[in-house]
């Protein structure tokens, strides 16, 4: 983070401070709640930055998912969170803060707070990214988008100028829609694109050269080796395929996910350790997979 600094958007491109292309490679984290939560430690970033060489991770916090996240417990989630942009902060990594929600728009007061101070905390630390809307479902672009301007508001008078993330609609699949109304009223804005390989192949792609064309800055926040339900058969030819898009475009990508939960996305085995390391056994095919591109030249 050191050699790029502050991240900022020039044309269709995600560039360092120095307006160098780059693209950044890591690891998400599962919901903040459930099977996800104790990887919500300094010792699993030690082990993701010295062991498997990522330059990003990415904290989804949980909002409102079955009755629990930061709507009804909103200082333990923030704690969480926070220890993982601490983390980062302190090897040198770039982080993702993630509004982990499908509803965000039902839950825009709550997000206004949080990203409020966080933006305060925060938005002078060059390596911290604000990711506002992990996935819209089923919003039109033209609610994702007028959600988006408030929080973007609210995190620039916060006084933060660092990159934020705005979600597409059809769980970040829809970056061509917003290619063709983007947001103007603020600057230094990426869009999610997201992916699970078995499921999601040559047409998501389209949409997503046809939203590069249109001069939209993508950002993969979050793609499985999987179905798009988490789970089910790897397709990693599918993978590979994604990755080398990925790579002649300069998009940076982050996995889903560091949890030990019984699906095939999972990077770890059930009863791996909290913190790491992790051998190769106590990794999943999938993780075994993506530890191998991470390390990758």
């Amino acid at each position: 983070m050191e050699e790029h600094g502050r991240l900022q958007v020039t044309g269709n491109r995600v560039v360092d401070e120095h307006g160098a292309e780059l693209q950044l490679r890591g690891m998400s984290l599962f919901w903040s709640v459930w099977e996800g939560e104790k990887f919500y430690n300094t010792s699993a970033v030690n082990t993701l930055v010295d062991g498997w060489d990522v330059s990003i991770i990415r904290a989804a916090m949980a909002v409102n998912t079955s009755g629990v996240g930061y709507v009804r417990n909103p200082d333990a989630e923030k704690r969480k969170v926070k220890t993982i942009v601490d983390a980062a902060i302190a090897r040198g990594i770039y982080v993702i803060v993630d509004w982990h929600d499908h509803e965000a728009i039902a839950n825009k007061e709550a997000a206004k707070r949080f990203f409020r101070e966080m933006a305060a905390e925060y938005g002078g630390q060059p390596g911290v990214i604000f990711e506002i809307f992990n996935e819209p479902d089923h919003e039109s672009w033209d609610q994702v988008k007028a959600y988006a301007e408030e929080l973007i508001g609210e995190i620039r008078r916060a006084g933060s100028e660092n990159l934020v993330i705005v979600g597409t609609p059809t769980w970040s699949q829809d970056v061509d829609v917003a290619a063709r109304n983007p947001i103007r009223s603020y600057s230094n804005i990426a869009y999610t694109l997201h992916f699970y390989a078995a499921t999601h192949q040559e047409s998501l792609r389209t949409k997503a050269r046809n939203a590069l064309a249109a001069g939209l800055p993508l950002f993969v926040t979050e793609w499985g080796t999987c179905t798009a339900s988490g789970d089910g058969a790897l397709n990693l030819g599918e993978a590979q395929t994604w990755l080398n898009f990925l790579s002649s475009n300069n998009i940076s990508w982050l996995n889903w996910s560091i949890v030990d939960k019984p699906e095939s996305c999972a990077a770890l085995r059930e009863g791996a350790s909290s913190g790491g390391p992790w051998s190769d056994g106590q990794l999943t095919e999938s993780g075994r997979w993506v530890k191998e591109k991470l390390q990758a030249p």
